[in-house]
């Protein structure tokens, strides 16, 4: 039996102003994002926003983790550096959310490591996830494995993926992620979508 549409929700993972100003030199590479954002709307597929954040003080984060343990000491402490963390984990101003989409805090890479994404799909019914994010290698590859994992059926939106290193990107899309998962351009994705109207 097919998947019906209202079954799904895109997931736009770490789309936070410092991983896009990391990550993004032109910004026509952030169109893709806006077009699926918009498919999903114009579809009536739930637009769940993931983002990584830490409390003030960092008590989430381990010294030992190589990811995320130097992070307390880049940011510095006191009121100051408490601001400038809120300002780089805000959604970047190209995808913002509209009012009834959730942001959803996660605290590692995978969209599902400390975060309440796992209830909001449960809430509403959701197996199916489109995802898209950066990096491809960082949370779109950790949230696909856990998501394969729970049985989730997935989606990913290749040209709504963004790598530092093009090459990761291309072994990922063209032959890890579809061992587990569609790997369809946004393109191709919207394009599936308007014979289920």
């Amino acid at each position: 039996m097919p998947h019906l549409i209202n079954n799904s929700a895109l997931l736009i993972m770490d789309m936070q102003k410092s991983v896009v100003s990391q990550f993004v030199k032109d910004r026509e590479a952030l169109l893709p994002f806006q077009k699926a954002i918009e498919t999903a709307r114009s579809h009536a597929i739930p637009v769940i926003y993931i983002r990584v954040a830490f409390r003030p003080g960092y008590p989430e984060v381990s010294s030992r983790n190589k990811m995320f343990g130097g992070i307390p000491d880049r940011a510095g402490a006191g009121a100051d550096a408490v601001a400038a963390m809120e300002a780089a984990v805000q959604i970047d101003e190209s995808v913002q959310p509209q009012p009834d989409e959730p942001i959803v805090t996660k605290v590692r890479v995978s969209a599902f490591a400390g975060s309440d994404l796992e209830v909001i799909l449960r809430s509403h019914q959701i197996d199916t996830l489109i995802l898209s994010g950066i990096a491809t290698s960082g949370v779109v590859l950790s949230t696909l494995r856990e998501a394969a994992d729970k049985d989730y059926a997935l989606t990913v939106l290749s040209d709504a993926c963004i790598d530092a290193d093009p090459e990761v990107h291309r072994v990922l899309t063209e032959k890890v992620f579809p061992l587990q998962a569609e790997v369809r351009s946004v393109d191709e994705w919207a394009d599936s979508l308007s014979g289920t109207n």
